[in-house]
């Protein structure tokens, strides 16, 4: 159902006291249900979902066939431990190595334990090729790899970082670069006799939707001359994301391993590394595990999520769908070029860039969740606009109206 209508004002929330630790800055909103992309908060009002709770509700929300494989599922088998073998875990694996290039994957619960493994695997593939020094991992400048202990250390942003005492060792995290060419250089001067991997995000996400795709090919290459491992981090932007089913395909290129989440699960917490056939060797019996990683359920969803993300038909559609909205952010940075810079991104994962002398990316999100809409803030004052894949052609109209209303009212 398209609802077209604003929202107007909102009743104010009722004033109670949490006992929840205060890490989130939330928005004054509340959402009791879903209904494909729109989300109802506890007054009844709806909005238009174009941030997709950050790229995971790639089917929106209460898709049938996912509540339905849930349901199902949940009648029979919910965990059992990975002590035994599980079918669905199977299923998927071998689902996933047959869409993409990988042969062999590690399915655990999240995104950030994906890169922990993905991390772990890498490290362990050169130990045992009598390698045991090639530890550091080379990261960029923007990356996003999640809040573990880890992944704030391997990106060694302040902002993640502050407060929490000595970092792990292990990562070379390099400064902005003037352009693609520097970037490239830093790279290759970066790469030394202990390390193990480059890792990046083909889009990222956390840093302002940067598109790095054209970029994979020479650091393929960089990789592949220095003997140290290429690690791609699809975390946000893969599942279909992008009208492929992992960014990097746009880039024809092969990685080592890659982590995967968000998108995959349509809602539901799962996540994976996939890996090449070489990487076996990197996870040898007992080096590593999960406890709820890999479960009936999680492996259930995940696979009728594959059902409708992996058809050619449904990506096309998602590239479409994607061609719209970046058209449209483009006739808006050349038609108000005081307050939109820039248009971002591949697909359903776009980006605005506004002036920071009109309004910050916070303020734009705070103006367009009072008009109906969700979306959600990045660095270099970027709006994100990350719909569902589901999304209908007029409801990109709907989210071009209202993006267009705050540029020329706000």
């Amino acid at each position: 159902m398209i609802d077209s209508d604003s929202p107007g004002n909102f009743p104010p929330n009722t004033a109670h006291t949490t006992h929840l630790f205060g890490n989130y800055g939330r928005f004054d909103r509340a959402f009791l249900r879903g209904e494909g992309c729109w989300l109802i908060d506890e007054f009844g009002v709806r909005h238009l979902d174009a941030a997709a709770g950050i790229a995971v509700n790639s089917l929106g929300h209460a898709h049938p066939t996912l509540v339905a494989a849930l349901r199902d599922q949940a009648d029979m088998l919910w965990h059992c431990s990975n002590l035994y073998h599980i079918r669905s875990q199977e299923g998927l694996a071998d689902r996933l190595c047959a869409l993409s290039f990988a042969e062999h994957v590690l399915v655990c619960n999240s995104g950030v334990e994906a890169i922990e493994g993905m991390l772990k695997l890498a490290r362990r593939w050169h130990f045992e090729r009598g390698n045991p020094q090639r530890q550091r991992v080379i990261t960029l400048d923007g990356a996003f790899h999640g809040r573990s202990l880890a992944t704030i250390s391997a990106v060694n942003d302040p902002k993640l970082t502050h407060g929490f005492g000595q970092l792990l060792d292990g990562f070379r995290a390099l400064p902005a670069a003037a352009d693609r060419a520097a970037l490239l250089s830093a790279v290759e001067e970066a790469i030394a006799e202990d390390t193990a991997a480059i890792m990046l995000e083909p889009i990222q996400g956390e840093g302002g939707i940067v598109d790095l795709i054209d970029l994979l090919p020479d650091l393929r290459k960089l990789a592949d001359d220095h003997g140290i491992l290429l690690l791609l981090d699809e975390i946000q932007c893969g599942v279909g994301r992008t009208g492929k089913l992992y960014a990097h395909e746009w880039a024809g290129i092969v990685p080592d391993a890659l982590a995967t989440a968000k998108g995959l699960g349509g809602g539901f917490p799962i996540g994976a590394i996939l890996a090449g056939g070489h990487m076996l060797d990197g996870l040898p019996a007992g080096s590593h595990g999960t406890t709820f990683g890999g479960n009936p359920l999680g492996c259930t969803v995940a696979n009728a999520v594959l059902d409708e993300v992996a058809d050619p038909l449904f990506l096309a559609k998602v590239e479409t769908q994607g061609i719209l909205l970046a058209q449209a952010l483009r006739d808006f940075a050349a038609k108000y070029p005081d307050r939109l810079l820039e248009q971002r991104g591949r697909g359903l994962m776009q980006g605005m860039r506004l002036n920071p002398e009109w309004k910050s990316s916070i303020d734009a999100v705070r103006w367009l969740l009072e008009a109906g809409v969700l979306t959600v803030p990045a660095r270099d004052n970027i709006v994100r606009l990350l719909p569902p894949l589901i999304v209908l052609p007029a409801e990109i109209e709907l989210l071009i109206g209202k993006i267009e209303t705050m540029l020329t009212e706000a």
